[in-house]
Parts: structure tokens; sequence; C-alpha cells
């Protein structure tokens, strides 16, 4: 039996990654912080661990694993990242994982290890017009991204990269751009855009209001969490050396993304533009180097993953909204 190793299998892409690993056959390790907040872990063996300290990562990786997913990272929605209150526990903590998880690995002679890196790496200058954003692979240097976040994803790549080179490690780097989907953060302030405006349209009426940061113009793609792992298992077991993207094609304003969502839970409700942190102007996946080095690339509309991500978190908020009741009459 194959075994696989998934640093960050308490969170949304790793939990579900598990899963998919546990479906193909494979003996699953998870290791976080937590437990996957919105179900129990489908992983033969999870370890809360603190991945920044050298000691617990060289207990993990205690054997030789055929794959190892690195996805722990310090993260969060734009509400988090892009504040400034967070960029040195963002670097400090992304930047141990990574460098504590790819020494641990080269010691026990692990070689196929993939790296979430994120389309946070790429230039400010190439994403300040809205509706022709540059993201292709190439485009990455000089690099200039516009968060700490980015400028450690941009460290880490060349971590992984160095160490494929010089210690021969089958080291896969994947540019992540805005995954979403069910079992996700949707509340607290990690959030990201799809599960923030779910939540906000699902909390008012129809007729209602809710806010959005800044004019709302500002462009997105945003990709289904099915279509991110499959992306991610391919990449890993493919040949292709340079980092890619994985994300969609399909450019949306987050005033048209909040439009999708109305559609999507039979509502018309007004929005209220407000002052907010709001990352770059415009940013689309640019998918041409996935399509020749794997063959595939993600093709699914926005509209069919929202379908199956508003109701989950609809059911969310309904549930949070039935515990705060029997809270408040119990007291």
């Amino acid at each position: 039996m194959k075994s696989a190793l998934v640093c960050g299998a308490g969170g949304f892409i790793g939990s579900h990654l598990v899963k998919r690993l546990k479906r193909e056959g494979f003996w699953v390790r998870g290791v976080d912080l937590k437990f996957p907040e919105f179900g129990e872990t489908e992983a033969d063996d999870f370890v809360v661990a603190d991945l920044r300290e050298p000691q617990n990562c060289r207990e993990i990786v205690d054997r030789r694993f055929d794959e190892v997913y690195q996805l722990a990272a310090d993260m969060g929605g734009a509400g988090y990242v892009f504040t400034g209150e967070h960029d040195a526990a963002i670097l400090h903590n992304s930047a141990m994982i990574n460098l504590n998880i790819l020494e641990a690995c080269k010691n026990r002679n692990v070689k196929r290890i993939f790296y979430s890196s994120s389309a946070c790496m790429y230039p400010e200058r190439n994403q300040l017009d809205a509706n022709e954003p540059v993201t292709r692979e190439d485009s990455a240097y000089p690099a200039n991204p516009d968060s700490e976040y980015g400028w450690e994803k941009l460290f880490s790549e060349r971590l992984y990269l160095a160490y494929r080179r010089n210690y021969g490690m089958e080291t896969r780097v994947a540019r992540y751009h805005n995954i979403f989907g069910p079992e996700g953060t949707w509340i607290g302030g990690k959030e990201k855009a799809p599960a923030a405006l779910c939540r906000k349209i699902a909390e008012v009426p129809d007729g209602g209001e809710i806010e959005i940061w800044g004019d709302g113009a500002q462009t997105r793609s945003f990709l289904y969490i099915d279509e991110c792992l499959e992306g991610t298992t391919r990449l890993l077991r493919s040949d292709a050396l340079e980092p890619l993207n994985i994300g969609s094609e399909e450019m949306v304003t987050i005033n048209q993304l909040a439009g999708l969502i109305m559609e999507v839970a039979g509502k018309d409700v007004d929005i209220k533009h407000i002052p907010g942190p709001l990352g770059v102007r415009g940013r689309n996946s640019h998918n041409e180097l996935i399509g020749k080095r794997l063959g595939w690339k993600p093709s699914e509309p926005l509209i069919e993953g929202l379908r199956k991500t508003y109701p989950w978190i609809e059911r969310q908020l309904q549930h949070l909204r039935g515990s705060n009741t029997v809270s408040v009459a119990a007291e």
C-alpha cells in the first residue's frame, strides 16, 4: 500500500486531500495544529503538532512516504493578509514550517514532495489592470509581491526548487488561485471572498443589504476544491519541474461574484461599498503552461462550485443561529 503525508490536514484543502487519497487507496498520515473543524478526519493516523518545531517534523517524518503534500501555512483572506498586522507571524511561521519539513524529508530520503504556493507571489505591477492582469508563470520576476504573504511564498518556492537541484528531491510547486468549497473557513476573519459573500448573502433577507470592500470592480478567479485536488495530484505525479498555476481562467469582478451567489441563493440584495483591504486590482489564472505540462487544466464553471458551496454555508449559519438561540434560552 502506498503512503502519503499531508501537512495542514486539519485545514480546508488538506482535509479534502486526505479524503481523496484515501479513496485512491493510500495509507495517510495527517498533521496540523488542529483536527478538521467540520468533520472527523479520514486519515489513518492524525498527529496534532506544531510544524514550526524541528523535532516535531523529525518525529512525523519517521519513515519514507511515497508522497508528501505540504499545505501547512499561516494564511487567511484579505482581512488577515493585507492589513499588515500579521506580517511577522506570516513570514516566520510559514518559512519555519517549510524549512523543517524539507529537511526532515531529505533526511528520510523522501523524494516526491508537493508545495502549495500562491498567486499572491506574482508582481504587483502586473496586476494593476483589473481587466488585463498578467500571471504567466514566467512573469514572476523581477519579483515584487504586494504582501509579505506573497514574499514568503516566493521564498519557499525557491527553497523547494533548491532542494531539488542540490539533493535530487522530486519537488513540485503549484501556485494556487483562490480555492473555495464546502468545509472551508466561512466566518471569523480568515475567510476568503466566496465564503464571506456566501455568508453575508445567507444572513440577510431578500431585498436586504450586504457590504463589500472597495468598489467591487476588482477582479479574481476562483477554483472549486475538487479541481484543485485533481491538479495537485496530477502535478505531484508528473515530470513538470517548474511552478505551475492551478486556478480557473473564469475571471469575475467581486460584484459579479456576489451576483452569482445571489442567483444561487434566489435572492436580490443591495451592495454597500465600504473601505477595506483589497489586495491587487486584478488577478486571473493563466493556464497555458499547465495544459502543456499535464494535458489537463481546470474547466468547471464558477457557478457550479457556488451551487455546492452556498447551501453548505447556509446550513452552517442556520446551525450557528440555532446554537445561539439555545444558549440564550438556557440563560
